[in-house]
């Protein structure tokens, strides 16, 4: 993959060919030097027709919809053997196009490897079900691909979030079009190539980037697409959901959060304040699930923000590929303003910014989209900051009285992805657990996941469940089969002879 002005843009892959030839190219900048990396070629709607009909092809081949369990694994293994060999090129286009730290872009890839690897075990092992008769039959439950999955990922976690959905979508039996986000096309472009490479029939696996509002409504759109898996931002979710409604198609939607981070005063404060540090800043905040949401309780309050400042004083903002950076830029120029604007906005209505609230003085970032570790305080919960998900590295800070209290605000926002409490007291953890109004809860600890668990949201945060053996079956639909054992139709009104 070139880096440098002038070559030609890159191409995308509809149908195991790749495509040049375009009318129109999406030009990446890097957001830690500003400068171009490259461009890439934009699909058109007539891509996207050429691409859900190659799927829709390939997907139907008996070669592919009769696949053997264990053969199907073999691929899903073998592009795992091929994430990992191709490891550095994976993290890099990751690393050039949003920033995250080179650390982290590694060690996604090495996730998104141990997705295909899970997704491969489990379809060897799942089977369908025997259900008890009543009657003289038998009758069982099997699963039956969609046939055209239509996946649309997000720039943040282009990596591991793409190979949520491919490798459950493929190990499901479907045929997939995938369009990356604009800000980061080239890591599903990469995962396409080596999807063909490791035996992958032409054609199941197509990659389409593009604008959003143009192709992914076209996508979305087309009636050969029968599920679409998105995740991203709620309002652009909840446009899917209206188009899939229409079309009578299931869409499994992960999307935004404003999730709290609880810590009771029994707690072990010092692990608390380090997972709170990490909850919020690490991926420079550009997390779904990050703990943005503060909440202490009142006795110690003063105590633990005193040790998430010190903590966030010593986090290193840097180049993502320096040595030891822990922090890299905002995904976009665009993302900094908005963050910027959100904190300045509290800032005008009053908050208290303990730290950060501004670019870093240093003058080799000066080019690039990055931001300051920002800890505000002296809201309140309603207030704007504290409900709109900013997706930067930005800490909204609140103190609590009780446990009432606690919960009531906690549940208080539109969003339902994930929690955390640290509390040393068992049972109050499981009251304040079940009380939560969230997909996910962490219990003195925070954004620990395993592709082996369900993951995804209430409320507005989203529908459905990616991840686990539940997310393979997100990818399949239910049949149920009755077969007689009688020799004679004994069913309905009876017949003359």
């Amino acid at each position: 993959m070139g880096t440098a002005v002038g070559l030609k843009p890159l191409p995308f892959l509809i149908a195991g060919e790749w495509i040049q030839d375009t009318p129109s190219h999406i030009t990446h900048i890097n957001p830690a030097t500003g400068e171009v990396n490259y461009e890439v070629c934009a699909a058109t709607e007539g891509h996207i027709d050429a691409a859900v009909h190659a799927a829709q092809k390939a997907a139907s081949n008996p070669g592919w919809r009769n696949m053997l369990p264990h053969e199907r694994a073999r691929l899903l293994n073998r592009i795992a053997d091929l994430m990992i060999e191709r490891s550095d090129l994976l993290a890099r286009c990751q690393m050039l196009e949003n920033g995250k730290v080179w650390k982290e872009c590694k060690n996604q890839v090495a996730n998104g490897a141990a997705t295909f690897r899970f997704c491969a075990a489990a379809i060897e092992t799942l089977g369908s079900e025997i259900t008890p008769p009543r009657g003289n039959y038998l009758s069982m439950t099997v699963y039956e691909p969609w046939g055209v999955v239509a996946a649309i990922t997000p720039w943040n976690s282009p990596i591991t979030l793409t190979c949520n959905k491919i490798a459950a979508a493929l190990a499901a039996g479907n045929g997939i079009v995938l369009k990356p986000a604009s800000f980061t096309p080239t890591c599903g472009i990469e995962l396409g190539r080596i999807a063909l490479d490791a035996g992958v029939p032409p054609g199941i696996l197509n990659v389409v980037p593009g604008s959003g509002s143009k192709i992914g409504d076209a996508l979305v759109n087309h009636p050969l697409v029968r599920m679409v898996s998105f995740t991203g931002g709620t309002e652009v979710g909840r446009r899917i959901s209206e188009f899939a409604g229409k079309k009578i198609i299931p869409a499994v939607l992960e999307l935004g959060g404003k999730s709290p981070h609880i810590i009771f005063a029994d707690a072990n404060l010092k692990a608390a304040a380090d997972a709170a540090t990490v909850a919020i800043f690490e991926g420079t905040g550009q997390s779904c699930t990050a703990g943005s949401r503060l909440f202490v309780e009142r006795k110690v309050y003063d105590q633990v923000i005193s040790m998430i400042i010190e903590r966030a004083k010593s986090l290193r903002v840097d180049l993502p590929d320096a040595p030891g950076a822990q922090l890299g830029p905002s995904a976009s120029f665009s993302q900094r303003e908005f963050i910027e604007k959100m904190v300045n906005g509290a800032r005008n209505e009053g908050a208290e910014i303990l730290i950060g609230g501004q670019r870093p003085a240093d003058a080799r970032l000066a080019k690039g989209a990055f931001y300051l570790p920002t800890i505000v305080a002296g809201i309140r919960n309603t207030s704007s900051i504290a409900q709109q998900e900013i997706f930067g590295p930005v800490l909204c800070a609140m103190p609590f009285d009780n446990e009432d209290d606690l919960i009531q605000q906690a549940n208080d926002v539109s969003y339902g992805l994930a929690s955390g409490i640290w509390t040393a007291d068992y049972k109050r953890a499981w009251r304040v657990a079940r009380a939560l109004e969230a997909g996910m809860v962490w219990i003195n600890t925070y954004k620990q996941f395993s592709t082996a668990a369900p993951f995804g949201g209430f409320k507005d945060s989203g529908l459905g469940r990616e991840k686990g053996l539940q997310g393979i079956r997100t990818y399949q639909q239910v049949k149920t089969m009755f077969w007689s054992m009688s020799d004679t139709f004994d069913g309905g009104f009876s017949i003359a002879k």
